[in-house]
């Protein structure tokens, strides 16, 4: 399929639309003493932050010269000095950098350089200083093939850009990434995006799979066009998927809705592929606030799930940590999990 006739359906979210507080509060039960502290061997826990040490916040910009494009980042950056994996997080429509804070604030404790990207065109910009009326509309205008197309642009000029940091004497970043291990995340319109360069294939084989992924994170993942061949479509990704969703996870923007988000699982060939689908959640689980059209309450522990299953999938497939990998494929993940919710790997 040639550039101009590239369609996808859009999958959205994180539309702010208020100015959200930017703390990130983890649960007291994250923050207990570990058991190694009172003589117990510690078992695996994703859950577990040692020392409680907030991670350091860098607010740094690439510039695209080729496309005279800027592309924000915010990078939380554990205490630990060493060179840490890198995990990279692209927001839905209308979001920013700042989204989704607690999940940059616990990868980054838990050890990884969590590098957040701002899509200009698709990011906050396109409906904070329009009046109420008019969000909407410049939201759906902005869910066009063409932003979907700087998005996936700019992934791997971020990560050009960290490889230069990351060798640059004297920069904020130098020498703390292991460019060896990434892994890249999204959410809504971040999953369109993670896929595409994870090992997405489109109609006349396009793909645009950046091989510096290593594992993919999708929140809200996107199922294939109507009509699309989901095996077709993801039948070729070579590389471990998590994906999450909700019983409840419909797109205030687009088509997208629960069941469509499920059709992406079992098209994935065997091997590493993990899918959650938390009980009752809407599509502003992943977030920090409440999208319009939510009805139900939140559950508090969908979060803790988030973010243990994302933390355990990162620490077996970043790392090769066996007792992680141990987790998620043993009984230990229920523990984080409530009985409605769905867990399934391949």
């Amino acid at each position: 399929m040639t550039q101009r006739h590239f369609a996808i359906r859009p999958f959205f979210g994180a539309c702010r639309w208020m100015r959200i507080a930017r703390s990130c509060v983890i649960l007291p039960a994250l923050l207990a003493a570990s058991p190694a502290a009172h003589g117990v061997p510690a078992a695996y826990d994703p859950l577990r932050i040692v020392g409680g040490v907030a991670p350091e916040r860098k607010e740094l910009v690439v510039k695209d010269e080729g496309l005279a494009r800027e592309i924000p980042i915010r990078v939380y950056l554990p205490k630990e000095r060493g060179p840490a994996p890198v995990v990279l997080f692209s927001h839905g429509l209308g979001g920013s950098r700042a989204g989704s804070e607690y999940l940059g604030v616990h990868w980054a404790s838990r050890g990884y350089a969590a590098v957040f990207l701002q899509h200009p065109g698709s990011d906050d910009g396109v409906w904070k200083d329009r009046p109420a009326g008019e969000r909407m509309a410049a939201l759906r205008r902005a869910a066009s093939p063409q932003n979907f197309q700087l998005r996936i642009h700019d992934v791997p000029q971020v990560l050009d850009g960290l490889e230069r940091w990351n060798k640059t004497e004297g920069h904020a970043l130098y020498q703390r990434l292991n460019l060896a291990r990434i892994g890249m995340s999204g959410h809504s319109f971040g999953p369109v995006t993670t896929q595409a360069v994870s090992g997405q294939r489109y109609l006349g084989s396009a793909r645009f799979t950046d091989a510096r992924i290593k594992a993919a994170v999708l929140m809200s993942p996107s199922g294939p066009r109507a009509g699309g061949d989901p095996r077709q479509t993801f039948g070729a990704v070579k590389i471990p998927w998590m994906l999450l969703t909700g019983t409840r996870d419909n797109s205030p923007i687009g088509d997208a809705d629960a069941e469509s988000r499920r059709t992406v699982f079992p098209a994935l060939p065997p091997g590493g592929k993990y899918e959650l689908v938390l009980a009752g959640a809407e599509h502003s689980v992943f977030t920090e606030t409440r999208l319009p059209g939510d009805t139900g309450a939140r559950n508090p522990n969908h979060h803790r799930a988030i973010l243990a299953v994302t933390t355990a999938f990162w620490d077996a497939y970043l790392r090769d940590d066996a007792d992680a990998t141990k987790w998620l494929d043993g009984d230990a993940v229920r523990s984080v999990l409530e009985k409605d919710d769905l867990w399934q790997r391949k």
